[in-house]
């Protein structure tokens, strides 16, 4: 299965899982199933008039791709907890975009101005750990973030920890995604 199909097919089978979960028709098998069987960590996002209306994903390959990938579209629809469930008669208003993630890498740096040379805005997703918080972006938050340091300060927010909270803190991993997305 080339790289385009694989992607029409995992969007397919993140619209059709949203679909089952809020009533309609089951699943249909996937067209291929050879890379759909092999562990794959993927992120779902939905888009409603351009704004983020879900988001869920894993970050390490632990399930079947076609688990994985439904799994996370009907949890970005209905589970996401910065949104209310995600409704039938809005589904047509809403666009998928599927993301398969790498496997994350650790990425050493001395101190924060370090590490921001060695990011890559709109290339990297990117994860932080400090004791039990823990966030991460995907590549496409660059779009909004495109600068390093805004970037970073905006995931230790998210990490729940203060934006001034020092790098040195934090372990650091990167990761890369392909991503598809329905027009």
């Amino acid at each position: 299965m080339n790289q385009d199909a694989l992607g029409q097919e995992l969007l397919h089978q993140a619209r059709a899982a949203i679909e089952e979960a809020l009533g309609g028709a089951p699943c249909p098998p996937p067209a291929d199933l050879s890379p759909l069987k092999e562990p794959g960590a993927t992120f779902v996002t939905l888009l409603k008039e351009g704004q983020l209306r879900g988001c869920i994903g894993s970050l390490q390959a632990y399930r079947p791709l076609i688990a994985d990938i439904r799994s996370n579209a009907v949890a970005a629809a209905l589970h996401d907890p910065r949104f209310y469930a995600v409704e039938l008669n809005e589904l047509n208003k809403i666009k998928v975009e599927v993301s398969l993630v790498s496997p994350p890498e650790a990425l050493p740096f001395s101190d924060e101005k370090d590490l921001q040379q060695k990011l890559e805005p709109g290339v990297d997703g990117v994860i932080i750990r400090a004791g039990s918080r823990q966030a991460t972006f995907l590549p496409q938050v660059w779009e909004q973030l495109p600068a390093p340091a805004q970037f970073l300060a905006h995931l230790k927010l998210k990490a729940g920890l203060p934006s001034d909270t020092p790098m040195e803190s934090f372990s650091v991993q990167r990761y890369r995604v392909r991503k598809w997305k329905e027009i």
